[in-house]
């Protein structure tokens, strides 16, 4: 038990790291609700189940819910990017796109 405690707290380690370092906001958020459904397994495993009841409403719930509105209202839901990345190559426009540019 004691373990598969220690697996999963170094996985919620590494699960913030890559929320930082990734680049799309989508990802991020993905990778914080996967954050937050471990720790309501470390929660359970710790045997304290009104904090993991407490994290899957908020943390991978609400939360989550939250961030996906935020994301749909600045659209970057879509294959957009965050500033300053480089847009998508002309190749992969939909033919009416490639069309409507030249």
């Amino acid at each position: 038990m004691d373990t598969l405690i220690c697996i999963l707290l170094v996985t919620v380690l590494l699960n913030a790291v890559m929320v930082v370092c990734v680049r799309r906001l989508l990802t991020a958020c993905l990778i914080f609700m996967i954050q937050s459904l471990i720790m309501v397994l470390l929660w359970i495993l710790l045997q304290a189940p009104d904090l993991a009841v407490t994290e899957a409403a908020v943390g991978s719930g609400i939360s989550s819910l939250l961030f996906f509105l935020a994301l749909h209202k600045i659209g970057a839901l879509g294959n957009e990017s965050r500033p300053g990345e480089a847009d998508p190559a002309p190749s992969s426009l939909p033919a009416e796109q490639k069309e409507a540019s030249r």
